[in-house]
């Protein structure tokens, strides 16, 4: 989209979501980001600082407590999240490694809940941050139990890389999905962050995919065979109360 023909409304939410979890930015950095004008940057973030979206720190600006607050009212988080947790921490108390919750939006697992210790894993992960569906354990096992066609588009795209692990070939990637279906749990080895690897499973509600969970450790510790049980013991529990959550509703 050419900057010039963006409306407020983009233009803020291209200034927003170019912050990376957790950081501050310069106005410039902002700008360059963006792509947008420098003063266009500087009036977009001060109005932004004024409904408490945008916070300024000495010569920074962070994300503001205002889009926190917003956040924790979205539905999906709400639901799904407080149905996960509990499900999240047994899980967490079972391995001692660290628990993911995510959904599918496009192309990307978008993290909505993560546990782990003091001595948690380096991983890219973060919660409200986004990874490529073909490059994470979460991502497989959501991509495994959507459409044909959903499968296809993303199977046609050009594969992202984050190491010499992560998988380029559409075809091995296509026996992975395989993989997935038969066996119920997706694995990611040092795919998105070397030293890590992963073991997810789809939670399906009415038989619908809505979210998956996975364990990740490190590498030299990863043993699917143990993990594997835990994990779609899980997901089945956390997709029985979505269902029944989605009945209730629906009556």
């Amino acid at each position: 989209m050419k900057r010039d023909g963006m409306s407020f409304l983009e233009r803020a939410a291209a200034v927003l979501a170019c912050f990376p979890g957790g950081a501050a930015l310069t106005l410039d950095e902002v700008s360059a980001r963006t792509g947008l004008p420098r003063s266009t940057t500087h009036r977009l973030l001060v109005e932004l600082s004024g409904l408490g979206w945008t916070k300024r720190v000495d010569n920074r600006f962070e994300l503001g407590m205002a889009l926190f607050e917003l956040g924790e009212r979205v539905a999906l988080k709400h639901r799904l999240r407080s149905a996960a947790l509990p499900f999240m921490q047994d899980l967490y108390a079972v391995t001692g490694q660290t628990v993911h919750l995510a959904v599918r939006d496009g192309t990307d697992a978008v993290y909505v809940e993560k546990i782990h210790g003091h001595s948690a894993l380096p991983l890219p992960s973060q919660t409200g941050g986004r990874l490529p569906l073909t490059c994470t354990a979460v991502g497989k096992a959501l991509l495994a139990t959507e459409s044909a066609e959903v499968q296809a588009d993303i199977l046609n795209r050009p594969l992202r890389s984050y190491t010499r692990h992560s998988i380029t070939d559409p075809k091995l990637l296509a026996r992975q999905l395989d993989d997935v279906r038969r066996n119920g749990v997706a694995l990611e080895r040092e795919e998105s962050a070397l030293g890590g690897s992963c073991l997810a499973a789809p939670v399906l509600a009415a038989g619908q995919p809505v979210a998956a969970l996975s364990v990740s450790v490190p590498s030299a510790r990863f043993t699917p065979e143990l993990l594997a049980p835990a994990v779609r013991t899980a997901v089945l529990a956390l997709g029985r109360v979505l269902s029944g959550t989605s009945k209730h509703e629906q009556g």
